[in-house]
């Protein structure tokens, strides 16, 4: 079984699981998110202080572990789609530069860099 690459799995739309990564990759690297994490991170630590028995303490442990995985899978998600489709835009750029320099078909070059680059979709 193959696993193909997130951006190369079909069409322009964006399915569920896509758009769930991108708004988590936005989340995440937010001051809000940041902020978020200070207080989990102080409430665990006066949470220790407390004293609170030890079975909240690995619940809480394990929590936030199951939401650490959780993040990576998705923002993970998030980065192979963006390096695919920076892969793509230079892809298409050095084949317009290339078809211009060697007196090639431009036209089609030019085409599938606006369509990468996805100025197509302005007009």
């Amino acid at each position: 079984m193959i696993l193909k690459h997130p951006s190369d799995r079909g069409g322009s739309r964006s399915k569920p699981f896509e758009r769930l990564a991108e708004n988590a990759s936005r989340f995440t690297s937010s001051a809000t998110f940041f902020g978020f994490c200070l207080i989990l991170v102080a409430l665990a630590i006066t949470l220790h202080l407390i004293g609170l028995p030890i079975k909240w303490l690995l619940f809480g442990g394990e929590a936030m572990s199951a939401l650490t995985l959780l993040l990576v899978a998705l923002l993970k998600n998030s980065e192979l789609r963006a390096e695919r489709a920076v892969e793509r835009k230079l892809d298409a750029i050095a084949a317009a530069l290339l078809a211009g320099q060697e007196g090639g078909d431009t036209v089609e070059a030019h085409q599938k860099l606006r369509s990468v680059l996805g100025l197509d979709e302005d007009s």
